[in-house]
């Protein structure tokens, strides 16, 4: 029998949404091809259960890519610099791997295990990225080294085939972070009828807003003045896993601001820095507005388009440009607290000027279909995993 690992190697959760729904229905779908999820910790594979069927979970093998005490207790201390634990996990667990016939990673530290092997003998190795972002970092060269890349939308595709993946190696399957969320809902979180803004800022040292203005927008908000709104701070669940960040795409590291004490106790903010609502898009689908920076959350909140806000201090994000940023055409850009307090007077309107811009990118961004993408993505592997053996999918 054929064997798919659904690697899921990170200790945060930002990633399961995207994968766990792919390895339910490879499960359910294709009982030809034994599905094994390798995951790194309990508390990801409880994540990961909680986003599948039971009777999918059932029928799949389980494996934990744990390490000896020894190992464990040194690479946590190297982690502070490098995703040390996340490569030994790699490198310990290689036998898995060389024994299987696909693995399929939202992340590219797997190529790791690729470089390792037999090309004649290794497994498939197949990437379903984890949001549909526009940052220079989601087209790294090594994408070119995936057998398969499985993408949300025709956007992604295009921007793939741009920085060199051959068009033959991508498919476009849709976003399985979608299904099982009522993208029409609208969770209420202070119940005061005021308008509320989700505030997300990425961790990147070099494009995030949260370094150089975050503490004094919140600040804004926690004062007479901001009372008018709320506020949902949700940034990156990275941004507070480290005190110090380094962007190895811009060659910057910086200290990362800690929450301004004044805000905490206000009762129009609300503060989240590593709750399961960060992952499962509750505060995106309860805001009224969006503010942030970097991350491909964006494409998550106009999935039902709304006023969005851009923070770029230090003109990281204009300085690339709408060619490279498709996002910038979505809303606001502003360059400080100011800035944004001012346009936040007018966030109803600003949502309606930039409205058709923003279906028409999300329509882009997102291939929609009867078939849940994570069926597609699976008869994909599937069919893959038919290919690379000379025969027929197993159904």
């Amino acid at each position: 029998m054929s064997r798919a690992v659904f690697l899921f190697n990170h200790d945060a959760a930002h990633q399961v949404a995207h994968l766990a729904p792919v390895a339910g229905a490879m499960a359910r779908l294709h009982p030809g091809v034994e599905t094994l999820v390798a995951y790194a910790s309990g508390a990801v594979r409880a994540q990961i259960e909680n986003l599948i069927r039971p009777e999918d979970a059932a029928r799949i093998n389980w494996q934990e890519l744990s390490l000896p005490r020894v190992i464990a207790g040194a690479t946590r201390m190297l982690d502070k610099v490098a995703p040390a634990t996340r490569l030994a996990r790699l490198r310990f667990h290689l036998a898995l791997f060389s024994s299987s016939h696909a693995v399929v990673s939202t992340e590219r530290t797997c190529l790791r295990i690729k470089q390792r092997l037999d090309p004649d003998t290794a497994p498939l190795f197949i990437r379903v990225p984890h949001g549909t972002g526009d940052r220079s970092v989601t087209f790294h060269p090594d994408h070119r080294r995936f057998d398969l890349s499985l993408v949300a939308g025709p956007k992604m595709k295009e921007q793939l085939v741009a920085n060199g993946v051959d068009p033959a190696k991508i498919e476009v399957t849709g976003y399985s972070k979608f299904e099982g969320i009522d993208l029409h809902a609208r969770p209420d979180f202070f119940s005061n009828g005021r308008p509320t803004f989700v505030y997300n800022p990425h961790f990147d040292p070099h494009l995030s807003s949260w370094y150089d203005t975050g503490p004094e927008l919140l600040r804004w908000f926690a004062s007479e003045a901001g009372q008018a709104y709320n506020m949902i701070f949700a940034p990156h669940v990275m941004l507070f896993r480290k005190a110090i960040h380094i962007s190895p795409e811009y060659k910057v590291g910086r200290v990362r601001p800690e929450i301004p004490e004044e805000v905490l106790a206000a009762s129009n903010i609300l503060i989240d820095i590593d709750g399961p609502r960060l992952f499962d898009m509750s505060y995106m689908l309860g805001a009224d507005g969006y503010i942030g920076d970097a991350s491909s959350q964006i494409y998550e909140f106009l999935v039902r388009p709304r006023p969005v806000f851009l923070l770029d201090p230090n003109g990281a994000l204009g300085s690339q440009g709408e060619t490279a940023l498709p996002f910038l055409r979505t809303g606001e850009r502003v360059e400080s607290a100011s800035g944004l307090v001012s346009a936040l007077a007018r966030w109803d309107a600003i949502g309606e000027r930039y409205r058709p811009e923003q279906k028409r990118l999300i329509a882009h961004t997102f291939a929609l279909s009867e078939t849940p993408a994570s069926e597609r993505a699976a008869n994909a592997i599937a069919a893959a995993v038919a290919r690379r053996e000379g025969g027929a999918p197993c159904g």
